[in-house]
């Protein structure tokens, strides 16, 4: 047993170290590989875009990585005013319209930029597609229902033709309850329920938002792409 570990000798300082900067650049390397998408994502596709090539979403940033990575250690520095995106581009407005154009939205990101909303871009954003679809979650939309208050707090309608009305449910804060009846976007083709107990439950709407099955029908006016064909 002795003689044993007398005989074994010390993997030399150097090869260390070159297995610790070869090994890094082989990992790198491997999962910059086209087919390793999956294993680069922060997490699973939202409900949608599986089918998605990360390119559809993720556009290159400008400079090569070496040029990003020296740009942002002198931002670091004080030696630039601002970083520089590395790799990708962060996926803004642009990119989620380009292929879910609905120019009969009835919440366009646009309006919410209105100064009358300026509490509720306070409170979560809603300019920007992300804050509601944040991404590699699987989900399909991961903000409580409960914000419509955030706008439609003190709604008032003439004549209100459903029941319980409105008001009735503002006074309950009933706010889980307004995605039963009402497509957010409006881009599905459906009749809306004037009675609270024909819409969807709020367990069917919980599920439709964490990704799960339709509840305003499969018709819809337009159709999302799967290629934005702007590159």
């Amino acid at each position: 047993m002795s003689d044993r570990r007398q005989s074994r000798r010390p993997i030399p300082r150097g090869r260390i170290y070159s297995i610790a900067v070869v090994a890094p650049v082989f990992a790198l390397a491997f999962l910059l590989r086209p087919d390793a998408e999956n294993l680069r994502a922060a997490g699973p596709a939202n409900t949608g875009h599986e089918v998605l090539d990360c390119a559809q979403c993720h556009t290159t940033a400008e400079g090569t990585p070496r040029q990003q990575i020296q740009a942002n250690v002198r931002f670091l520095l004080g030696m630039r005013t601002q970083g520089a995106d590395f790799i990708h581009k962060p996926v803004t407005n642009v990119d989620c319209l380009a292929c879910h154009q609905n120019p009969d939205d009835r919440h366009p990101v646009y309006r919410f930029n209105e100064p009358r909303f300026a509490k509720a871009r306070a409170e979560f954003a809603p300019q920007n597609c992300v804050s509601c679809h944040t991404e590699h979650t699987g989900k399909r939309v991961t903000l409580e229902p409960t914000v419509c208050a955030s706008c439609h707090a003190g709604l008032e309608i003439k004549e209100d033709p459903i029941a319980p009305s409105h008001a009735v449910l503002e006074a309950r804060e009933a706010w889980s309850t307004c995605l039963s009846c009402h497509d957010f976007h409006g881009n599905h083709v459906q009749t809306t329920p004037v009675r609270l107990e024909d819409g969807a439950s709020r367990e069917a709407v919980l599920r439709y938002l964490a990704g799960g099955p339709a509840i305003y029908g499969d018709s819809v006016r337009f159709r999302a792409k799967t290629d934005r064909g702007d590159r």
